[in-house]
C-alpha cells in the first residue's frame, strides 16, 4: 500500500481510478486541471463532488496557457467537437498536444510535496488509438523520469492500462460508483450529447458491460460503427 495522489478529471475513468485507489492504497490528495476544455466545468463539478463526499483534499490547477497557445477542438479556442466513434480518424482533432506530459509533470511535483509515493492516472488501453501520450512508450518514459526526478522516486500507477472502457464500467459497478455523478461529453452542454466520440465510447461501454447506463443523452440513436485508423 502506497501513499498516492490521484489525477481526477471527473470522468468515468478517473473516478473509477479514485475509488480503486481508495481500496488499494492510502489517498493523500486529488488534483484536477482546468486547461480550457469545453467540458472542464462539467467534469470538475463532479470531481469536487466526489472529493467532498469522501473528505479528500482536492486541488484544482488552472492552466490557461493551454487554451491560449495549443491547437485542439477539445479546447474553447478550437473548432466544433467532431462526432462519430471514439477511435475514428477525426477524433484526433480532440487531442491536446502533450496534455498528459504537462499534467503528470505538475502532479508529480504536487505528489512529492504532499508526501506521496505514487501517482495514479486512469489511462486505459482504449486510449491508445488516438492519444500518443497514453501509449506505452510514453508512459514508460515519463514514469522513469518521475522516479529519477524526485527524491521520493514517485511511482506512476496505471491500474487500467490493460483494460478498456467496458472493463472500467464493470469495475466501477463493483466498487459501487454512481456513474451518473461523472461527466464524459466533450461538448460540455447541459446534457451529454450522445454523439461525440467520448459519448459514443461511454454508451458503448455500458452496453458491452451489460449495465444500465444512468446517463441522460440528447441523442440515443444507433451507435456508429468503429472504423480503422
Amino acid at each position: 500500500m502506497s501513499k498516492t495522489l490521484i489525477l481526477l478529471s471527473g470522468g468515468m475513468d478517473s473516478t473509477a481510478a479514485l475509488y480503486w485507489a481508495l481500496r488499494e492504497h492510502e489517498v493523500v490528495g486529488v488534483v484536477s486541471f482546468d486547461y480550457g476544455a469545453k467540458h472542464n466545468h462539467k467534469e470538475i463539478y463532479f470531481a469536487q463532488l466526489h472529493c467532498q463526499q469522501l473528505g479528500l483534499r482536492h486541488d484544482i490547477v488552472a492552466l490557461p496557457f493551454v487554451n491560449d497557445l495549443f491547437s485542439s477542438d477539445l479546447l474553447k479556442s478550437g473548432g466544433d467537437v467532431p462526432e462519430g466513434h471514439y477511435a475514428d480518424e477525426n477524433m484526433k482533432r480532440t487531442v491536446v498536444p502533450f496534455r498528459n506530459g504537462i499534467m503528470l509533470a505538475i502532479a508529480c511535483g504536487i505528489a512529492e510535496s504532499r508526501g506521496a509515493e505514487a501517482l495514479v492516472i486512469a489511462a486505459h488501453c482504449g486510449d491508445h488509438a488516438i492519444y500518443p501520450d497514453c501509449r506505452e512508450p510514453f508512459m514508460q518514459a515519463i514514469a522513469e523520469a518521475m522516479r529519477h526526478g524526485t527524491y521520493a522516486r514517485i511511482e506512476l500507477l496505471r491500474p487500467f492500462i490493460a483494460i478498456d472502457k467496458t472493463g472500467i464500467a464493470k469495475l466501477g459497478h463493483e466498487l459501487g460508483i454512481d456513474f451518473a455523478q461523472t461527466w464524459s461529453c466533450y461538448k460540455g452542454g447541459d446534457l451529454h450529447c450522445g454523439t461525440c466520440g467520448t459519448c459514443v465510447e461511454r454508451r458503448e461501454a455500458f452496453l458491452q458491460a451489460d449495465l444500465t447506463d444512468p446517463t441522460l443523452y440528447v441523442c440515443n440513436g444507433p451507435l456508429p460503427q468503429k472504423s480503422a485508423l
